[in-house]
């Protein structure tokens, strides 16, 4: 069961990386670029917990994991604080 919410993750964190890149392809608002670009690191963070959970339970992807969420939200706030001005 636990298999089918990470794949369930993975999906829907990709499905709102393209919805918010295809908004800001329509309307250029800087605030999708930054949100889409998030959603898209956040994509990566799920992939690769499908990686480690399911695919290679043996290696431990625990870092790259939780520097790609890292970078995903920091890539959110430098958005916000940046477009904030």
């Amino acid at each position: 069961m636990a298999d089918a919410v990470f794949l369930l993750c993975a999906a829907t964190s990709v499905a709102c990386a393209v919805l918010l890149l295809r908004g800001y392809a329509r309307n250029r608002v800087r605030l999708l670029l930054w949100s889409s670009l998030c959603f898209v690191g956040l994509a990566v963070n799920n992939a690769l917990l499908v990686l480690d959970k399911i695919i290679l339970p043996g290696r431990d992807l625990l870092l790259l994991r939780n520097l790609s969420g890292f970078l995903a939200l920091a890539l959110l706030v430098y958005g916000l604080v940046w477009d904030s001005e």
